[in-house]
């Protein structure tokens, strides 16, 4: 391998602090001496991430609208979440219970994996949670408006294939996560 170098920040500031979106301006030096003025680099909390399974071999996912393409998509329940205020087992089973209204009782870390760390600095921390159980109705954000729909696990890759499910953190969950269903 290698001997690889990291970049070296020259001076760093932040060009958008607002709450739904953070943004910082980096002067970086490479590794071969040339200087970049405007790397633009979007701060990202972190996220949670449940593969939800009921005890029938359905998966739990929402389906919603992302305004930055203007479409639906098929996910599964994520959100953000600030560590120092709950731990990423607890968002988890907190956003699979306000965007669906199911219960995760026992869950399992996966792993933890970046989506686009060229850009973003958050962390996408997986987790399965199998037998998960309908106990109530969705509460959702102002900015939520979700379906859940179950679709059984033996039609999921057909989906995939089929670009009905074409979310990065969703496939890579499902292909991560699956294997590890008892």
């Amino acid at each position: 391998m290698r001997n690889l170098k990291k970049w070296k920040i020259l001076q760093s500031k932040m060009v958008l602090n607002h709450p739904w979106c953070r943004v910082r301006q980096d002067k970086i030096e490479l590794p071969n001496g040339k200087v970049i003025d405007d790397y633009f680099v979007s701060i990202k909390p972190e996220i949670a991430l449940i593969l939800p399974i009921t005890s029938n071999q359905e998966i739990v996912f929402v389906r919603q609208y992302r305004h930055a393409v203007a479409d639906f998509f098929i996910e599964l329940p994520a959100g953000h979440f600030d560590p120092t205020q709950e731990s990423a087992e607890i968002a988890a089973i907190r956003e699979l219970q306000e965007e669906t209204g199911y219960l995760a009782q026992q869950v399992k870390k996966v792993t933890v994996f970046y989506d686009k760390p060229s850009k973003d600095t958050n962390r996408i921390h997986l987790f399965l949670a199998e037998n998960v159980i309908k106990i109530g109705e969705q509460n959702l954000d102002i900015t939520e408006e979700i379906e859940v729909i179950l679709i059984p696990v033996a039609e999921v890759l057909d989906k995939i294939y089929q670009g009905e499910i074409s979310v990065s953190g969703t496939i890579a969950a499902l292909f991560l996560g699956l294997p590890l269903v008892s």
